[in-house]
């Protein structure tokens, strides 16, 4: 038999370590499985007995916030953002990545620049200006009808495509660098075309970079809720996110009632990050190493 392996005295370094990411888990974790705890609580019995007795525990809250919350149709209207921003965002930043990392031009530099400067501003310094360009830009579907962009699913995509296509470029540019070029000189001498070699080649290497930027892109644009309530006015055409705003009184909000509306939103994000986080670990671990 081997003998025991004897391990070493334990470093104070080590301990703060671990206690200070054991404190720091807590501290993320406690509010979300608080808001779960109380969002399967009745009201009546917290108001009586107190957020920290144990009892009243009840499922209605989650049947009342959606009804009040009219999450069939905020979902929806979710999706028909989420859903057509995502994938515009992707194909038009993997195309431009894929020019920036195999072509050699004296702009791909500041063409990368030009990309990530529209992250590095504030989203609130051109709320003014995009208004008054979907609020001024007609919009016309036939000849007896147009209308401006504002109120329109349209406007939202849009901002979100063009706020987000900067940082994905940044990312999948780095990551095609990092593919042999001999991958694409074979295609070539075969006859492939340079859309061939973006379709067919290089695009499917990619898998794990653009599982990993979709993850991120449907979670940010999912809680988006600035730019919808900016270029939207229609109750009707409002996203999830809007929901929570429904079960607020005006004199008074059922906390229970709201923790429930917050778990209902927060479970589309927490589905997508387990089925694609396998592909986000290794999108984000094969950027890092070969970035």
């Amino acid at each position: 038999m081997n003998p025991a392996v004897r391990r070493g005295p334990v470093r104070p370094a080590r301990v703060v370590l671990v206690v200070v990411l054991t404190v720091l888990a807590i501290g993320w974790l406690f509010p979300i499985a608080w808001a779960v705890y109380n969002s399967l609580r009745d009201f009546d019995f917290t108001s009586v007995n107190g957020y920290f007795s144990v009892g009243g525990f009840t499922f209605d809250n989650y049947i009342e916030a959606w009804t009040r919350g009219n999450f069939e149709q905020t979902f929806l209207n979710t999706a028909i953002i989420v859903v057509p921003s995502v994938l515009l965002t992707l194909l038009l930043a993997s195309s431009v990545a894929f020019v920036l990392a195999r072509f050699s031009f004296r702009f791909n530099i500041a063409l990368l620049v030009l990309f990530t400067a529209a992250n590095l501003l504030p989203q609130q310094a051109l709320l003014v200006p995009l208004f008054r360009l979907f609020l001024n830009f007609e919009l016309s579907y036939d000849i007896s009808d147009s209308g401006s962009l504002y109120d329109t699913y349209f406007a939202v995509i849009a901002v979100n495509v063009a706020f987000q296509t900067g940082f994905c470029t940044f990312v999948l540019s780095n990551y095609m660098k990092a593919l042999p070029r001999e991958l694409t000189e074979a295609a070539m001498v075969d006859g492939a075309g340079v859309l061939r070699q973006y379709w067919q080649v290089v695009l499917p290497l990619c898998r794990p970079a653009l599982a990993a930027l979709a993850t991120l892109q449907i979670t940010w644009v999912y809680n988006d809720f600035f730019w919808a309530v900016a270029f939207m006015r229609t109750g009707d055409k409002l996203p999830v996110t809007s929901s929570l705003q429904n079960l607020r009184g005006q004199f008074f909000t059922d906390y229970n009632l709201l923790s429930a509306g917050s778990v209902i939103v927060a479970i589309p994000t927490l589905v997508i990050f387990f089925l694609l986080q396998r592909h986000l670990r290794a999108g984000l671990t094969l950027g890092a190493t070969k970035g």
